[in-house]
């Protein structure tokens, strides 16, 4: 049975987080998700998107100069076949990233692909969405020759920065992998994170959202 895909949108622009940051990549983003963040800045993958199938995505990847691919969303494990569109395009040779909430676990994720954990804060409005089998899931990535993960934590307020080196600290993350601090816009000031981490000495980095410095006034395909 032929696999088909709901897609928001297919595009090539530069990646503005991670530690690939800075970098040209093509960016699949699927339409669905299974948590309502208060911040959230792609509201319309809420919406079900195109129907695509997979020879069609593959081949739109392909039209770009570029080996670095992110599947993103919206929540891109919450469809049954992303494993499936994962796998495919690292036989393609892709370096691909996987950025999800956290909400699912991660264990189907193979290997090869970087898994970029978005955990959710208390004051996103997804507080406790977090799957608890993920930090073992994350230690077994890890622990692999080939893959790895990173974590990051998208921060409304001092409480969520609290929280969140709280979280950090109690799973003995700092310093495994990367880990990045972003800041919610008009809701904390990036030089304040900036003192609050100098400040606590932490080994975590400032994450600025570099596509959105670029290009301020645009919502789509950046």
């Amino acid at each position: 049975m032929q696999s088909n895909f709901h897609i928001s949108e297919i595009f090539y622009s530069i990646q503005g987080e991670s530690s690939y940051a800075g970098l040209p990549c093509v960016f699949i983003r699927l339409s669905g998700c299974n948590l309502r963040c208060n911040y959230c800045d792609a509201e319309f993958t809420w919406e079900e998107g195109e129907k695509r199938s997979l020879e069609s995505i593959l081949q739109a990847v392909e039209d770009f100069p570029c080996s670095l691919v992110e599947i993103t969303g919206g929540e891109p494990l919450f469809h049954k076949d992303c494993v499936q569109l994962i796998q495919k395009l690292i036989t393609a040779g892709k370096t691909v990233l996987v950025e999800t909430n956290g909400s699912i676990a991660i264990d189907r994720v193979p290997h090869q692909a970087v898994t970029i954990i978005d955990v959710k804060c208390p004051d996103s409005g997804s507080a406790g969405s977090f799957h608890p089998d993920n930090i073992k899931h994350i230690r077994q990535r890890l622990s692999k020759s080939q893959g790895t993960s990173e974590m990051k934590f998208v921060l409304s307020s001092k409480n969520d920065y609290h929280w969140a080196k709280e979280f950090c600290t109690e799973h003995s993350l700092t310093g495994k992998l990367p880990i990045h601090f972003s800041p919610v816009h008009n809701r904390v000031s990036p030089r304040n994170l900036s003192e609050w981490l100098m400040k606590d000495g932490l080994n975590i980095r400032l994450q600025l959202q570099l596509h959105t410095i670029l290009w301020p006034s645009i919502s789509r395909g950046i």
